[in-house]
């Protein structure tokens, strides 16, 4: 499930977001590998992880993830992966030095003062999945480079990486899917006592920027980053910025332990 950049910097893993696979992120390590030790899994179920739990629940997808998590890590999880990352963090914090969520949140849904997505939306989504698997990814994809400058090339650049791993396993899918309609983690947020950080795009559709104050009275103490000019997928459309911020979380991080 993993794969690991070689090296003696801080660690960092990466965890993709639904119907992805970690080779969403090949064009990015680059830009990280310098300033860290990379860990990228994949979500039980999508890409090169065939084994998956039955029924797929949040606690034995984090059980399956927890074996493949090095300790002391800095756990980054982009949108489905934020979700699954605040779980880890909750159940294991012994392995999690610090909580990075990118485009990411621990409510995907929209609830009284939570801005997130509308029910009707999700329902359309898991009715289209029963019917046509490609397709509503590709609509997902779309989605998600909603409102960004370089929308035509973001799609390109994450079908790209679908297509470089195995099709994920549908009912992995179908239950992603699920994890996202139906999990609320605001209190497991609330609880963590490890450093927090949340990357937000300003043209994010998925996850809009407006839960940025609601997310504020959750965790206080978070430490958040607007990204002006990006949709949901920020270290596609703009990823040095993206980097850039992962370095000054590690630079925190760093004067936080002097």
């Amino acid at each position: 499930m993993a794969v690991i950049t070689e090296s003696r910097k801080p660690s960092l893993v990466l965890l993709h977001g639904w119907g992805m696979n970690r080779a969403v992120w090949q064009q990015w390590l680059p830009m990280l590998e310098s300033d860290w030790r990379v860990t990228t899994l994949d979500l039980p179920g999508f890409g090169q992880s065939g084994q998956y739990p039955e029924p797929y629940q949040l606690a034995a997808v984090c059980q399956q993830l927890e074996t493949e998590l090095p300790e002391s890590s800095v756990l980054c999880g982009w949108s489905l992966g934020g979700l699954v990352a605040v779980a880890l963090a909750a159940r294991y914090p012994e392995r999690v030095k610090a909580l990075v969520l990118m485009a990411a949140s621990p409510c995907f849904m929209a609830h009284a003062s939570w801005p997130g997505m509308a029910a009707s939306l999700f329902q359309k989504f898991q009715q289209q999945l029963s019917h046509d698997i490609n397709q509503t990814i590709q609509r997902f994809l779309a989605i998600q480079a909603m409102g960004s400058p370089s929308a035509r090339e973001d799609i390109k650049c994450l079908r790209q990486a679908i297509l470089q791993q195995p099709t994920a396993q549908p009912a992995a899918l179908i239950g992603g899917l699920a994890l996202l309609a139906s999990c609320d983690l605001r209190h497991e947020l609330s609880a963590l006592a490890m450093p927090v950080f949340a990357g937000f795009g300003r043209l994010d559709t998925l996850v809009p920027v407006s839960v940025v104050d609601a997310f504020r009275a959750c965790q206080p103490n978070a430490l958040i980053h607007r990204f002006e000019h990006a949709s949901h997928a920020p270290f596609i459309s703009h990823p040095v910025e993206a980097a850039e911020w992962l370095y000054d979380i590690q630079k925190q991080l760093h004067a936080q332990a002097r």
